[in-house]
């Protein structure tokens, strides 16, 4: 059998209007995830779990959590082609040493199709880097008011 090509994506963002426990609520709770996307999401805070997110075009399983800390889990998209299987997704969270209150979030997402790498590169930052700033931004600036 004939080896897929894969490749890995590694970001690491600043997002600094929410803690890291924040961040973390807000990729495994269904009403947060769906809210700072703007599509239709079913998540879950337990291991072994399913998730979709973006109206079905993301699926997968959470394999390891660690609150505030670290969410692993497979992950596939319905434009992976065929023969690949889940890619692995780890997302490590600390408190922001740039901002006072803030979250840095490292991301390695490997075993994704080689083609799709360059795609899914941006489409973190255009889906969710950028969203999830502006929707901590805008929480913030309710609360002040």
């Amino acid at each position: 059998m004939a080896t897929l090509e894969t490749g890995t994506i590694r970001q690491k963002i600043e997002i600094p209007n929410a803690t890291p426990d924040q961040v973390y609520n807000a990729f495994l709770s269904s009403k947060e995830h769906s809210q700072f996307t703007g599509s239709k999401a079913k998540c879950s805070a337990k291991v072994g779990d399913k998730f979709q997110a973006w109206d079905g075009y993301i699926t997968g399983k959470n394999i390891e959590l660690i609150p505030g800390k670290k969410i692993v889990q497979d992950w596939i998209t319905t434009e992976f082609p065929d023969g690949y299987s889940f890619s692995k997704l780890q997302i490590n969270l600390a408190k922001s040493k740039k901002n006072d209150g803030g979250t840095t979030l490292t991301m390695v997402h490997s075993e994704v199709p080689a083609s799709q790498v360059e795609k899914y590169s941006g489409g973190w930052h255009e889906s969710y880097w950028v969203p999830m700033n502006t929707y901590f931004s805008e929480k913030k600036q309710n609360a002040k008011r």
